[in-house]
């Protein structure tokens, strides 16, 4: 879909720091993440929220969802793991192509689902490849 930043990091014409993919779903670090190793799995196809997405497409994010977050788990061993999924501006949705949040959490951090600022790319890319390892 034209103007969807998801859309492009799909196609390959946006920047991002991809973790793993199969035919339907991708799964790639959050640029602006909630906390360190914050990572999104969205659906191939655009789809904007729950209300549109196909079946097909929420059983293959939710699977490779689960396999990144076993990999997270792995590689940062948190303390716990936020999977959050918005639908509508009201809701906290910011981009408007579905996608599930991975957010590792440990006791004391505060409880947020966006990030303020931009986290480096190397970090991005180190977290993506030791998540990739794990898989």
């Amino acid at each position: 879909m034209e103007g969807c930043i998801f859309c492009a990091i799909v196609a390959g014409q946006a920047p991002s720091h991809p973790i793993a993919e199969d035919d339907a779903a991708l799964a790639f670090m959050d640029l602006f993440p909630a906390s360190e190793g914050h990572a999104l799995v969205i659906p191939k196809a655009h789809a904007e929220n729950v209300f549109e997405i196909e079946d097909a497409c929420v059983r293959a994010v939710a699977g490779l969802a689960r396999r990144v977050a076993v990999a997270m788990r792995s590689v940062l061993a948190p303390d716990g793991m936020a999977v959050y999924q918005a639908n509508g501006r009201a809701a906290g949705q910011t981009v408007f192509h579905y996608h599930v949040h991975l957010i590792p959490r440990n006791e004391g951090s505060p409880l947020t689902f966006h990030g303020r600022g931009r986290a480096d790319d190397e970090r991005l890319a180190e977290l993506a490849t030791a998540y990739a390892a794990k898989l």
